[in-house]
């Protein structure tokens, strides 16, 4: 899976991204559209039309990486929103790649931190 060291801040880019991009097109996006930092160590997925891939964009080390994930047979429960651009932990972005709703990791994370 993807180095992640602990604490890493995750962002999901909603709404559809072109996945012909790369990490120059999805770069821009990060700092232009999203005003992020690129080199924060932070992680950035998007998603495409059809919700079968999903690319990760992060800096490691010195340069940039993409994770890509295709899906053969099943889509991503990639989440709506008005926003651009959402904040989730880390174990959210976990449920999402293997094809569990975003809310509910969220729902559990607040269940498990009152407990």
């Amino acid at each position: 899976m993807i180095p992640t060291p602990a604490n890493v801040r995750v962002y999901i880019a909603l709404g559809v991204t072109d996945m012909r991009k790369s990490i120059n097109g999805l770069s821009l996006l990060v700092e232009d559209q999203f005003d992020l930092d690129l080199f924060s160590g932070s992680l950035f997925a998007f998603c495409n039309r059809k919700r079968d891939m999903v690319k990760i964009l992060y800096w490691y080390q010195n340069g940039f990486c993409i994770w890509q994930k295709r899906l053969e047979a099943d889509v991503f429960r990639w989440p709506e929103s008005e926003e651009e651009v959402i904040e989730v932990h880390e174990t959210a972005l976990q449920w999402l790649l293997h094809g569990l709703d975003v809310q509910q990791a969220h729902m559990q994370l607040s269940y498990n931190s009152v407990s």
